[in-house]
């Protein structure tokens, strides 16, 4: 990863973000934003990318000490963060929001396409396919995510969802699903049956497209 300072000034996140938009910025570009500066020791877009993977990893768990666990965050901007964090869940969710086709989670989840690692999504919805929650199941390898059917159903059965659709990025931008992509779907279809929350839709993604599997009559 680039050095703030080894970047022209013109495409610094926060120049970018002024002259472009927010919408043009990376995920760890809005949160070098969001962090402001690094430290003697620690770049602020090195921050920006410890803080991206631990959000992925904890979500709306996210604590204090989990980002204050970082070197180079002290309390203060981890109060910030968590502050902003917990305002954009509030008022920002994707719960309620209609699916009236399984690609249209594709806006909820699309700041994972250019993930360098396979990270697998659990959308759930309603009985009115409104969606409940978008969940990080799993966090994998730069070529696969190791999952299994229990840790896809353990919150879906709890929160009494009535649909699933999960998704996962291939880093590699290469959409073709791999047999291990086609046996995960079909274990997790297979699960769904059994728990009566049937699966909708597995759904590969990259910045360069999608590759449905309902669309291809796989599901």
């Amino acid at each position: 990863m680039k050095k703030l300072q080894n970047i022209p000034v013109d495409q610094r996140p926060r120049e970018k973000l002024l002259a472009k938009g927010a919408a043009h910025l990376s995920d760890n570009e809005l949160l070098a934003v969001v962090l402001g500066r690094g430290t003697a020791k620690h770049d602020v877009l090195s921050l920006a990318g410890k803080l991206t993977s631990l959000i992925d990893k904890k979500g709306i768990d996210l604590s204090i000490d989990d980002i204050t666990a970082i070197q180079g965050i002290g309390q203060a901007r981890a109060a910030g963060i968590s502050a902003a964090f917990e305002f954009s869940r509030r008022r920002i969710r994707p719960e309620g929001i209609k699916i009236k086709s399984p690609v249209e989670v594709l806006p909820l989840i699309r700041h994972y396409s250019d993930r360098k690692q396979e990270h697998f999504i659990s959308v759930s919805l309603n009985g009115a396919n409104e969606v409940m929650a978008v969940r990080v199941v799993t966090i994998g390898l730069v070529n696969r995510s190791q999952v299994h059917p229990r840790e896809v159903f353990a919150d879906l059965i709890t929160e009494r969802a009535a649909a699933l659709i999960v998704a996962h990025n291939h880093p590699s931008g290469d959409l073709t699903p791999s047999r291990q992509d086609q046996d995960v779907t079909c274990q997790i279809r297979d699960a769904g049956i059994l728990l009566g929350i049937p699966l909708l839709d597995h759904i590969i993604f990259h910045t360069r497209g999608y590759y449905s599997f309902a669309a291809h009559d796989l599901i």
